[in-house]
């Protein structure tokens, strides 16, 4: 119990420092709320549901600390992967060193996956903006690049009648 006192001090005194020297959305930001949310949370689960309270814990409190930090285009994205490292590096961080290192792995692993996560979702979006742009010129209307607007269309002559409109 002792040994949880110090890593909350620690998550509040860190955490203190990390709010004020980053600025909003920056992946340090998101990968340090993420960690500490999942230390906080994996040492309240494991008070009060074993180790798997320490599971649930780390992934709720790694997806709420990326949430959190997250700006509202990517916190979806940082949350998931937050939740998902937190639990991951909780299970391996456990199985190697104890205790212990099930909190340094639970840190660890939603740190990086919340970045991933973040990561992920802008590059998604970004994908996501340069195939609109071929499709929407600037006014928002679809450009002129079918058939019947192109400059080589030739089976129209201004009357539209007839199969290839040569009909007089």
């Amino acid at each position: 119990m002792k040994f949880n006192s110090i890593i909350l001090a620690a998550v509040v005194a860190t955490s203190a420092v990390t709010a004020t020297t980053t600025y909003a959305d920056s992946s340090t930001r998101v990968a340090a709320t993420s960690a500490l949310g999942s230390v906080v949370g994996t040492a309240l689960g494991k008070q009060m549901g074993g180790n798997t309270g320490a599971m649930i814990g780390s992934a709720i409190g790694g997806a709420g600390g990326a949430a959190i930090s997250s700006d509202r285009r990517n916190r979806t994205g940082a949350a998931i992967g937050g939740g998902l490292g937190g639990v991951g590096g909780y299970t391996v961080g456990k199985n190697v060193a104890g205790t212990t290192g099930g909190y340094v792995g639970s840190a660890l692993g939603a740190a990086g996956g919340s970045v991933l996560g973040k990561k992920v979702s802008e590059d998604r979006r970004y994908d996501e903006d340069r195939n609109d742009r071929d499709r929407y010129n600037n006014n928002g209307y679809r450009n002129n690049k079918y058939s019947y607007n192109d400059r080589n269309y030739r089976h129209d002559n201004g009357r539209h009648r007839g199969h290839y409109k040569n009909h007089r």
